[in-house]
């Protein structure tokens, strides 16, 4: 892709994963992953990981923001060709 491609909420692929465009600099793209979401917790005092799905998370608000509640990750020039459109219904 190219920065001009780029629109806040659109949605790419990388080798990585699924991504959603939060943020538009001058020459990155700022995106939160939306295809897996790990989430960590301490129950009776063990560290507990837990993976949901796009829909789970989805469902649990994890993509709502401003501010996000997931890391949102650059992408350089370098990262932007490496990314693919999703086309819609994908």
């Amino acid at each position: 892709m190219r920065h001009a491609d780029f629109q806040i909420g659109c949605e790419f692929t990388t080798l990585a994963g699924r991504w959603r465009c939060t943020d538009i600099g001058t020459r990155t793209i700022v995106a939160i992953r939306t295809d897996l979401v790990e989430t960590r917790t301490i129950i009776d005092g063990h560290p507990v990981r837990r993976y949901l799905t796009r829909e789970e998370a989805e469902l649990e608000g994890w993509f709502n923001g401003p501010p996000y509640v997931l890391p949102e990750v650059v992408f350089d020039e370098d990262g932007i060709v490496e990314c693919e459109p999703v086309r819609s219904g994908d």
